[in-house]
């Protein structure tokens, strides 16, 4: 046996069983062993898996110092230590890095179908999350990281935050005096929202995947086979990693999958429907390629008490409104066919207050604002309309038992294979 070979047989055997003991003992962090550890004014320690572009665009951020970064290629990690501008660890194996006692945050901002494993594995191992999204690729992977999450009483966050700050993509204000003229019940019930280019929102079709890709050598600097991880091994082309994977069903859903969570979380908040899903899904769309990501006409999801999103792939009414219920719109730019909106709406109470500091829910251990579990609820809208994208037909899902109705091709969907030795 060489000396390389001793050394990679050596780390393997590290890894395996530091993974062993994990399913055991969790890693506390300094932030929960009690008073005298982290004070308020403390800085929390955060640690980066993927510093391809999120990663890096979120290397700062207010109350948190990072210590240490991964990622499979080196190109990546080089530049994401410049951006640090300070001493961090360096790993290409986040197994290693979610080890580091120091660290109290581990930010997964790698490609989707990665996201439910590092994230379950980091909260086994202690650490609080902030996930991209979407939060898992799929709705099975969503349900094993809900309960590692709370099993090992980790706060998590999601990264999308247009459910409590922001302007709202074309309505032109916040979600706040949204949901405030759902609860007032100023537009009746039920309600059908429309997600297009007309009240806003664009679909980005082209994060489609190419179906004619030719092998071609893998760069010195990327671990391909790591990148792939729970993936199924394909060929590398450069078209199926890095800023292009979203077109490939084995790691993204196009458009959907890239800005679903961005579009549906706050509609899911404002309806109240955080902790159920719809009871069907239907679609209008060509047919699918088996492994690369089209586009689609329309995708309607209803709920058990009626209420409905359409996800708008073709536009063609341009003067259809955002929320539509019996007794009135609410159009683009916060304008309804309500008269004195304004007024009327300033007699009912404001929404709910949520904590919107993850800084602040970390140290003071408060579920976050968008957390595992309506994270999970506004995903599972993005898989659920992937499930039906790659099947072509509508389908029916049972909200409480989270599984499609009759349908075993549907269901397989839910709890796809993994490659080995990966799993959730």
């Amino acid at each position: 046996m060489t000396e390389n070979t001793k050394t990679t047989a050596s780390r393997r055997s590290f890894i395996k069983g530091s993974l062993a003991t994990l399913a055991t003992v969790s890693i506390v962090p300094r932030h929960v062993l009690g008073k005298g550890f982290l004070a308020p004014s403390d800085i929390l320690t955060k640690a980066i898996v993927g510093v391809g572009g999120m990663g890096r665009g979120h290397i700062p951020y207010a109350g948190t110092k990072v210590v240490a970064l991964c990622d499979v290629d080196k190109n990546h990690l080089q530049q994401a230590v410049k951006l640090v501008g300070q001493p961090v660890k360096t790993f290409s194996d986040y197994r290693e890095l979610i080890q580091l006692p120091e660290v109290d945050i581990v930010h997964v901002a790698t490609p989707p179908h990665w996201h439910g494993i590092i994230a379950a594995d980091a909260a086994r191992a202690g650490k609080d999350v902030w996930c991209e999204k979407p939060m898992t690729r799929t709705i099975g992977e969503g349900k094993r990281l809900v309960e590692a999450v709370q099993q090992h009483g980790r706060i998590f966050r999601l990264n999308t935050w247009f459910r409590f700050e922001s302007n709202f993509y074309g309505m032109k204000t916040t979600v706040k005096p949204i949901k405030k003229l759902v609860e007032s019940g100023m537009l009746g019930w039920p309600l059908k929202v429309t997600v297009g280019k007309h009240t806003g929102f664009d679909w980005k079709f082209y994060w489609v995947g190419r179906t004619n890709n030719t092998p071609e050598p893998i760069p010195a600097e990327l671990d391909y086979d790591m990148w792939l991880g729970p993936a199924p091994y394909k060929p590398y082309n450069p078209h199926r990693v890095h800023q292009t994977f979203r077109g490939y069903w084995d790691y993204d859903g196009g458009g959907l999958g890239d800005m679903g969570q961005h579009y549906l979380d706050p509609i899911q908040y404002f309806l109240g429907k955080d902790y159920t899903s719809p009871v069907t899904v239907e679609v209008d769309a060509p047919q699918q390629h088996t492994e690369a990501v089209g586009t689609w006409r329309r995708i309607t999801y209803t709920y058990a008490d009626g209420c409905q999103i359409v996800l708008d792939g073709e536009g063609k009414d341009e003067n259809v409104a955002y929320i539509e219920g019996p007794k009135g719109k609410l159009y683009p730019g916060f304008r309804s066919d309500i008269s004195d909106l304004d007024k009327k709406l300033a007699a009912f109470p404001d929404p709910e207050p949520q904590v919107t500091d993850f800084v602040d829910a970390v140290k003071n251990r408060k579920k976050f604002a968008l957390n595992e579990e309506n994270g999970h609820r506004s995903c599972t809208l993005v898989n659920m309309g992937l499930a039906a994208l790659r099947l072509g037909r509508s389908l029916k899902y049972d909200p409480d038992k989270q599984v499609f109705i009759d349908d075993e091709g549907a269901n397989r969907l839910i709890d796809q294979p993994m490659r080995g030795p990966w799993t959730i």
